[in-house]
């Protein structure tokens, strides 16, 4: 496709809107505020009153720019009640996990439009159960490309009325094999329907696309500037399964910030976390959704004059909040959008003054969204190593010190020597009777033993060993080794199932998050297939496919004997 007059290209420099600008209806807007969303991103600004004029719309924008608004919100705005209990809108998506999270999104966006019906359909789940809940007829349907094919095989997903189709990250779709799915959908749905296509790049394959079935679309394209601040430190912690929890005590003693946030993606996890924390005589509070506005003002006033150290917060709870002076954000648990994480480490380095983020992270999967996140914010972030129990221990002995001499230079000592004198008196060392009020004082602390065994330490080396192995400049879920060893794996599917390479490519990415460009040399025979992927994953793929349903046959996966080295 190319960009001619027909094509309305909108540019990144437009006036500052909200929400209220957009011409939206009341209960979207009460759905968005209760979501804490106030100033729309730009591709929301643009793409909502494109989608509500009923223009065709290709968003050119990374994962976490805010698309799922920008596409969801019109999508239910323009639901015709006049065809309720009929398909209207389905939304394709590259992962489950995508799926699950726009999903997610959708029924927030839509709680108080009465009558709207949203299914989520992806590999690994039951199909039964999703077909049942098709006969439900729901207005809106978000899935994998391969569960949707299988739905309109069986004639379980009807179409006829659809008035919208979204193909969101479809650069990835493509990325996994999914382009014959994807292109058979496209033939399939009516020819007067709105396409949005949403891609965070445009390759030959993404335009062919849009040229063959979109209609004078409209162009999004986000170009964003730098969204961190240069004066904020942001270290990574990769930490064993396990251990988040003594990870976290750990860096709270050696940084011993005077002044903190916490963030949790869910208010279970903060309620969870705070009470561990103050169990172990950390001064913490919360805050989240549920909370009364007059609880959260009280937190939030004692937060400001110092009189809590910690708020663990959610991100929802967190968003508009003022606070200076904050040090130090710890994302306990990865943020579940990127411009989640650039609002959190927004909370610190105001004003000009430094500041810094902890990010604790565990397994493959959250250390590839890491570098998602690495290529939206533009910056890295530091790989940390979690402080030994010694570091820790003379953290805290030289603040202990550091505290003493300033007491005494601060003089009014009369009353506590006239105690010391006594149990001089009895012939005790001067020695002995600090470290008896020291160990009395910090009694209720976690005792750090300096020269004890440090299990997590011992794992985190073998995690940092691992990870230097398996390194690539490979975009996607996990890192292998390009040039490492191979094996192949049989599948009890082939050609009498119907089966082609993309069915392979799709469940293998789906399912494990492996890029497409790493499952190669696919042999499909009469009642068995070949596929040949990195050794390192063949246990995770064996897992996490058997017994999945491919063209309706349950899969057995085994490793061929013989191993390719290649």
């Amino acid at each position: 496709m190319s960009e001619d007059k027909n094509v309305n290209l909108a540019s990144e420099n437009t006036e500052e809107t909200v929400f209220a600008d957009l011409n939206i209806s009341s209960e979207i807007m009460r759905a968005v505020d209760d979501m804490g969303f106030k100033t729309p991103s730009h591709i929301q600004a643009k793409g909502i009153p494109a989608v509500l004029s009923g223009r065709d719309v290709i968003g050119h924008s990374q994962t976490g720019t805010g698309k799922t608004a920008a596409f969801g919100i019109p999508a239910i705005e323009k639901i015709d009640p006049e065809l309720k209990g009929k398909t209207q809108v389905l939304i394709m998506c590259p992962t489950r996990e995508l799926a699950q999270q726009v999903a997610a999104q959708m029924r927030n966006f839509s709680k108080y439009k009465q009558g709207t019906g949203i299914v989520c359909v992806y590999g690994g789940q039951s199909i039964e159960l999703q077909i049942n809940a098709l006969k439900r007829s729901p207005e809106v349907v978000i899935g994998t490309p391969g569960r949707i094919m299988d739905h309109l095989r069986r004639r379980t997903l009807k179409l006829a009325n659809l008035q919208m189709i979204i193909l969101d990250e479809a650069d990835e779709m493509l990325n996994m094999g999914f382009r014959d799915d994807i292109e058979t959908v496209l033939k399939e749905v009516p020819s007067e329907r709105q396409t949005l296509l949403f891609s965070a790049t445009m390759s030959p394959e993404i335009m062919a696309i849009t040229k063959n079935y979109q209609k004078d679309p409209v162009i999004i394209k986000v170009v964003r500037k730098e969204l961190v601040l240069p004066n904020i430190k942001q270290f990574l912690y990769d930490i064993p399964r396990g251990t988040k929890m003594e990870v976290l005590c750990r860096l709270i003693d050696y940084y011993n910030p005077k002044r903190s946030m916490i963030f949790c993606n869910t208010k279970k996890m903060v309620e969870e976390l705070s009470e561990k924390l103050r169990n172990r005589g950390y001064f913490a509070e919360t805050l989240h959704g549920d909370m009364k506005q007059f609880a959260r003002n009280a937190v939030m006033e004692s937060f400001k004059k110092g009189r809590i150290d910690m708020l663990i917060a959610t991100d929802v709870a967190a968003r508009g909040l003022d606070i200076d002076h904050v040090e130090y954000v710890i994302n306990y648990d990865l943020p579940q959008d990127m411009e989640f994480y650039v609002h959190r480490i927004g909370r610190t380095g105001r004003a000009g003054r430094s500041g810094t983020s902890l990010t604790l992270i565990t397994g493959n999967k959250e250390f590839a969204q890491v570098r998602d996140l690495e290529r939206f914010t533009k910056q890295k972030l530091e790989l940390a190593p979690i402080p030994t129990l010694a570091e820790v221990e003379g953290a805290r002995a030289a603040r202990i010190a550091l505290d003493i001499e300033q007491t005494i230079e601060n003089g009014l000592l009369e009353k506590h020597k006239g105690i010391v004198a006594s149990l001089m008196e009895k012939e005790i060392n001067p020695e002995d009777i600090a470290a008896g009020v020291l160990k009395m004082l910090f009694a209720s602390d976690v005792e750090y033993i300096a020269g004890g065994e440090d299990s997590i330490k011992k794992e985190e080396v073998r995690i940092w060993r691992s990870r230097q192995k398996h390194k690539s400049g490979d975009k996607g879920g996990v890192f292998v080794n390009p040039r490492g060893p191979r094996v192949r794996l049989m599948f009890n599917v082939g050609k009498k199932d119907r089966v082609a390479a993309g069915n392979f490519v799709g469940a293998i990415a789906g399912e494990t998050g492996l890029p497409g460009k790493n499952i190669r040399s696919i042999e499909i025979f009469e009642s068995y297939s070949f596929v040949e992927v990195p050794k390192d994953m063949a246990d995770i793929i064996i897992s996490k496919l058997t017994g999945l349903k491919m063209k309706g046959k349950r899969l057995k996966v085994e490793k061929v004997k013989m191993d390719i080295k290649k």
